[in-house]
């Protein structure tokens, strides 16, 4: 089954992961170069549902418009402007992965952006 090195006490790592962004290929490297096992979601292929956005967002201990990437067209043309409810907001990054800011790394009940990358090491602790 391969080589599953986990302990008991290491939770699972996931990253949000999108492969064309600097900031998220520079986190996965410094996430494997720890010998961090980890589950890659590229999440512009698999977006994270309104639940896992919603757990994902209390682990970040951010609010939806916080995790909101301002620069993508997609928020020009479909957020900037509008009075939109977190409910709202969740919905739009579901359909709209795009929107969402990267890399997010998931560790256990925490959470970290890679911006810039070595933000996540306290996850590792």
């Amino acid at each position: 089954m391969g080589s599953m090195k986990k302990t008991s006490t290491q939770a699972a790592c996931t990253i949000y992961h999108n492969p064309r962004c600097s900031k998220s290929r520079a986190t996965l490297a410094l996430l494997r170069e720890r010998g961090i096992e980890l589950k890659v979601v590229e999440y512009l292929a698999t977006p994270p549902s309104v639940p896992e956005l919603r757990s994902i967002l209390g682990k970040l201990k951010l609010k939806p418009d916080q995790l909101l990437r301002k620069s993508e067209d997609a928020y020009k043309t479909k957020v900037s402007g509008k009075r939109l409810s977190d409910a709202q907001l969740l919905t739009l990054m579901a359909d709209n992965p795009i929107l969402i800011e990267r890399p997010i790394v998931v560790i256990g009940e925490r959470a970290a952006i890679g911006r810039p990358p070595e933000n996540v090491l306290f996850l590792l602790k």
